[in-house]
């Protein structure tokens, strides 16, 4: 899902790097707020490992083969951490794999690192139900929502953009069909996503329900 160099307009490209600007600005003056902003910083360190890592586990579903997104994941565990955690991942992903570009870096990082920052915020619904279901029910239910919605939210951006800039000279309706393909195909990786997210969350908040708490 990493949009590639030449894909995108100079003026899209550039949008993207002020918006994950923005957004890295506003993330890292929430952390400054916490008591000990270092503190965080391993948990981000190995999820950022395991973002970067996620592109190569390729999940065949055809016409096409998928590849685990996390940030839904992230959002959850790293509250605003994730965005920048994102961007770092990215950056790596693009100069060591070649998954995505450096001049749609910004584009890339805003596509998938503010729907993490809104997977926290779904995330942190479960408090708002946790007086009317069981603990583990609410944040299981919030868990699924938030990994699922931040990969959704995030294809359908790459939706937009795609189909929005398709560069001249390309046959638009064949373009258009492939990039429908690719985003049908991500829907049941949207179902395993928020699967996943739901059992890692539910191990940590068995055996370290710290590493959840993420208020700002």
């Amino acid at each position: 899902m990493h949009i590639p160099d030449g894909i995108l307009p100079a003026q899209v490209c550039a949008t993207g790097y002020a918006l994950t600007g923005l957004a890295t600005w506003y993330s890292l003056r929430q952390i400054n707020r916490t008591p000990d902003p270092s503190q965080g910083v391993p948990k981000a360190a190995l999820l950022t490992a395991a973002f970067f890592i996620a592109s190569s586990i390729h999940i065949p579903i055809p016409p096409a083969s998928v590849h685990l997104v996390l940030n839904g994941l992230l959002g959850c565990v790293l509250g605003y951490y994730a965005f920048p955690a994102i961007v770092i991942g990215l950056f790596f992903q693009a100069v060591m794999f070649g998954h995505g570009g450096l001049s749609t870096l910004g584009v890339n990082a805003a596509m998938m690192g503010i729907p993490a920052l809104l997977a926290y915020h779904i995330f942190q619904g479960r408090y708002g139900l946790a007086s009317r279901l069981q603990p583990k029910v609410a944040i299981a239910g919030f868990a699924f929502l938030a990994g699922a919605i931040g990969l959704g939210i995030a294809v359908l951006i790459f939706f937009g953009l795609v189909l929005t800039t398709i560069p001249f000279g390309f046959d638009a309706a064949t373009e258009r069909t492939a990039v429908l393909v690719l985003v049908l195909t991500h829907i049941p990786l949207m179902v395993i996503e928020g699967i996943f997210t739901t059992l890692l969350v539910l191990f940590l908040e068995r055996v370290k329900p710290e590493l959840l708490q993420n208020e700002w």
